[in-house]
């Protein structure tokens, strides 16, 4: 069920984003693909969201990458390492009252003043979302849990290491077969980060907040996913990689690749 849906969507993705190369396509009505995508604007743009938030719409466009995702109604979903829940609220949206989101970050980034009362205005908006801190490594979904997992601009964080923030080193691969094993048979990962050049992947997440596609994708067909799709709608030829991402000069502007994946079922 989820997989031939999942085909419909993706080729709706491929009339919004443009340029995307699929592992797989099938025919699609123009009316199918229109209506969700129709629901998922709505998920963003209907009122009451923080005005921070929706000023990242433009350069995230989160429709046509949960379309291009193939996010349903109804699905449990899992926002890792959420941040201020931007994603967190719109995916709950999509997802309606009889879908939910568990929202996962680090709880040193989560106990701020500042960053409870987003969270409380998050969930008081959307009863559906749960915020849990949690290290990444410590949190285990249930087994065959999730139908839709969000990685957004942070995979790149699982080679990351810092002690000012107390962010330890973690293993990749064992937080990634937690999520496999959370993932229900046909579950959908959905992967957006910032491109980065090739070489010591520790060294250059250290340097510039980035990682090489061709990492990101290893490591998730190394855990037992399969690519389904990957989209070029964020590829910008003008972006230095070895720039750091929160560079004034590049914020926002970075090249970013789109992948989604799918735990066989």
């Amino acid at each position: 069920m989820r997989a031939s849906i999942f085909l419909t969507l993706a080729a709706s993705a491929l009339a919004i984003a443009g340029a995307v190369h699929a592992t797989e396509t099938s025919p699609v009505t123009a009316d199918v693909a229109a209506d969700r995508t129709a629901d998922l604007e709505t998920a963003v743009t209907a009122p009451g969201r923080d005005a921070a938030d929706v000023a990242l719409d433009g350069s995230r466009s989160p429709a046509e990458v949960l379309a291009f995702m193939g996010l349903e109604t109804g699905d449990a979903v899992l926002d890792i390492f959420a941040g201020g829940g931007y994603y967190s609220e719109i995916l709950a949206r999509a997802v309606g009252p009889d879908g939910s989101v568990i929202a996962v970050n680090p709880p040193q980034f989560v106990s701020s003043e500042q960053s409870k009362e987003k969270w409380a205005s998050v969930t008081a908006r959307q009863p559906n979302v749960t915020m849990v801190p949690s290290q990444l490594p410590d949190y285990k979904p249930a087994e065959n849990s999730v139908d839709f997992a969000m990685l957004h601009l942070i995979y790149h964080d699982f080679y990351w290491q810092s002690e000012k923030f107390k962010f330890d080193r973690m293993d990749p691969a064992a937080v990634l077969a937690n999520l496999y094993a959370g993932m229900k048979p046909g579950g959908v990962v959905a992967v957006i980060d910032h491109v980065g050049v090739p070489g010591d992947t520790r060294a250059v997440v250290e340097k510039t907040h980035r990682i090489d596609p061709a990492t990101a994708r290893a490591d998730f067909l190394k855990a037992g996913f399969v690519l389904d799709g990957e989209s070029e709608m964020f590829i910008n030829a003008d972006d230095d990689l070895e720039t750091n991402v929160f560079d004034p000069a590049v914020r926002g502007k970075t090249s970013r690749f789109v992948m989604r994946f799918r735990k066989p079922g």
